[in-house]
């Protein structure tokens, strides 16, 4: 044994190995992968933006990938949004890198030209195709054109390189202009750069070759290959190969994986999508080109990313959110900590749902993610003791940054365990992921000496008798009973006694109330109840296949078939579920289309009895125009919640300093990303 091999870390033995890219060398395998953030598009953003990635070179990243930057004005993600054209932009970069490399880490610049995807009203784009997610036309693209936006990935790769980055990453995928050239489904050219597989790889051909000849050969390219387009009229497996192979041939240093495209029909990125669902196709690609393959796409613990890398068919692992649930992913499995990571559990609720309405990206269950110079947790001057009440995901917040702070917490909790509605929702199919949330603060509770104490429904004497220096009320909602006549008969039940399976259900069941806790129970109700991560039962249902002569790989979905007849009712006339998350809300309303989940809406809930859910519908006038018996088994009702704050006043009237979070503060639909965010700030704020 070699004494390189006698210093491999113990529990990842590969994921902490050095990987050389071209003429850089990364120390571990371990890539924070690219995600637009939105500090990239504002100067007055610069210093937050740097701040923010040398968090997470601190905590250990082998590379980090920016955001990506615009080769030119036709391209930028949105109107104002970040480039790389000039000097001025490489000074303001210099800061960015760095903080980086002060921190003794390695950086790449994501290079991207939008193209159709552009929100923007000067775009172009390969075909004449409009974008079904962006309402500006965009021009189709002349020679001088196609031209003056290969230069520009040339002048931007060596702009990138004087502004001090390490290496620059090609964004050859997820439906932007590279991509757009590559598939059938958006190029409709007739002259060279579209029609035959050739012609159609020939722009990003050109790219490269342009890119290369602006930067020195040991300056690392990295193509981020979309390998899965995942629509129809997508690329072939054969051409995903011929692209590949001609990529190291002209001077790609690595690919990186892309998977789908952002009008994609398959979800790629969402929690119920299964860990590693698309590893294998990166893996396909071992065989066609000897440049390191990086993985990518729902990776999001260290032990899966070093089950992926003993394999052997690809050379690091790329994590985006990941990163920002926990900025020290990479040193806590490093050293043996694994356990203290912060998993990131693809809710997209404060990430991606953030990038795509123009907000600044963070993360639900990481609120400093994006605040790294506003939101501090440093020493506290003087330990206070905090009293929080309700280890729900408010409480749980709260309670753990007090105590990294260095205050002494005592958490109450009325129930048997921590997590509150967090339990709720990691039973929910797809939901699983939750669980970690929970499996973090547990630790979290432990390492920091939190004392916590279950089975408490604490008084308000009992806390002001503890002479508390604050305490933070988080003791959340209980679900709200609508006044419907015989809303107390034996076959209704709260949506918390249906999912914590504290009832039995029957084959028919009446959903009162479709916002987001209403779509979870409904999928809860038509799911089997073996694992619904499998991942077999996921390619079936979204119709994702291995036949690399499918183009775009997709086929006809196969969904499997309901356990229970599922009526979603609500009040509200028109579409169901417009409320739910902007990149996650269509797979709810898709899975509860696909499970034959029958949606009404505009109803009255007249009565409910032995005969099941008195439904009426009026016009405009309030006349009735139609009744319905919903013969079912049992209605479950998810018709929103009530703060629980019966402590607020009495500890106030006593002058406790009293901080109301979460559930306890506005009982809205539920919203996780919210209290954890109010739990930090708070304790953030106990001085």
């Amino acid at each position: 044994m070699s004494a390189h091999t006698a210093e491999r870390n113990p529990q990842f033995p590969n994921l902490f190995e050095p990987l050389q890219i071209g003429g850089m060398t990364i120390p571990n395998r371990l890539i924070m992968g690219s995600m637009h953030t939105g500090l990239e598009d504002r100067v007055w953003d610069t210093d937050k933006l740097a701040a923010y990635f040398a968090e997470r070179a601190k905590g250990g990243a082998g590379l980090i990938i920016t955001g990506g930057f615009a080769t030119s004005r036709t391209g930028v993600l949105s109107i104002a949004g970040g480039k790389m054209t000039n000097v001025l932009e490489v000074k303001r970069h210099q800061r960015v890198t760095k903080a980086v490399h002060d921190e003794g880490g390695k950086i790449a610049m994501q290079l991207i030209h939008a193209g159709r995807y552009g929100y923007n009203p000067f775009k172009v784009a390969a075909g004449s195709e409009p974008s079904p997610i962006h309402p500006f036309k965009h021009l189709k693209m002349n020679e001088p054109i196609i031209r003056h936006v290969i230069r520009s990935f040339g002048r931007s790769a060596k702009l990138a390189r004087q502004a001090g980055y390490d290496a620059v990453e090609i964004m050859g995928g997820e439906g932007y202009l590279i991509n757009q050239f590559l598939c059938p489904h958006t190029n409709d050219r007739t002259d060279k750069w579209g029609g035959s597989t050739e012609n159609r790889q020939r722009f990003l051909v050109e790219v490269i070759k342009e890119m290369r000849r602006q930067v020195p050969r040991d300056f690392p390219i990295i193509l981020r290959q979309s390998i899965a387009d995942l629509i129809r009229n997508g690329q072939t497996w054969d051409e995903v190969a011929l692209m590949a192979r001609k990529a190291e041939e002209h001077g790609v240093d690595a690919i990186n994986t892309d998977i789908g495209w952002h009008e994609a029909q398959v979800p790629t990125i969402v929690t119920s999508v299964p860990r590693g669902a698309f590893v294998k196709f990166t893996e396909r690609l071992r065989d066609q080109v000897s440049i390191p393959l990086i993985a990518a796409n729902r990776i999001n613990t260290a032990e899966l990313a070093e089950e992926i890398l003993e394999r052997g068919r690809v050379d690091a692992v790329q994590m985006a959110r990941p990163f920002l649930a926990d900025p020290e992913i990479a040193n806590k499995a490093r050293e043996g900590r694994a356990d203290e990571i912060n998993t990131c559990i693809g809710c997209n609720q404060a990430c991606l749902d953030h990038a795509f309405v123009g907000k600044h990206v963070s993360c639900l269950v990481n609120p400093q993610a994006g605040r790294e110079t506003t939101l501090l947790l440093g020493p506290t001057r003087r330990a206070k003791r905090v009293a929080v009440i309700g280890a729900g995901p408010a409480g749980l917040s709260a309670a753990v940054a007090s105590a990294k702070r260095g205050h002494k917490v005592d958490l109450y909790e009325g129930g048997s365990s921590i997590g509150g509605q967090f339990s709720i929702a990691s039973r929910i199919p797809g939901k699983e992921e939750f669980s970690e949330t929970i499996r973090y603060y547990t630790r979290q509770l432990e390492i920091n000496g939190v004392n916590v104490v279950l089975n408490k429904r604490v008084t308000a004497d009992e806390i002001i008798e503890g002479g508390y220096d604050d305490v933070i009320v988080a003791t959340g909602v209980t679900p709200r009973i609508p006044s419907i006549p015989g809303v107390d008969h034996p076959m209704v039940m709260s949506y918390a006694d249906a999912v914590l399976g504290r009832r039995e259900i029957g084959k028919r069941v009446a959903v009162i109330g479709a916002g987001g806790i209403g779509f979870d129970v409904s999928e809860f109700l038509v799911t089997d109840e073996s694992p619904s991560l499998n991942l077999k039962e996921w390619e079936q249902e979204w119709g994702v296949t291995e036949d690399g002569d499918k183009p775009g790989f997709v086929t006809k979905p196969r969904p499997l078939p309901a356990i229970r007849q599922v009526y979603l009712v609500q009040r509200k006339p028109g579409k169901q579920g417009k409320t739910l998350g902007k990149t996650s809300g269509w797979v709810h309303r898709a899975t509860v289309k696909m499970k034959g989940v029958e949606q009404i809406s505009g109803a009255t809930y007249d009565k409910i009895d032995d005969q099941g859910l008195h439904l009426s519908f009026h016009d405009d006038e309030g006349k009735v125009t139609d009744t319905r018996i919903l013969e079912v088994d049992n209605v479950v009702v998810c018709a929103g919640q009530e703060s629980v704050r019966e402590l607020v006043d009495p500890l106030t009237v006593a002058g406790v300093t009293t901080h109301v979070i979460g559930g306890a503060d506005l009982a809205a639909e539920l919203d996780a990303k919210r209290a954890i965010r109010q739990g930090t700030e708070v304790a953030a704020g106990i001085a």
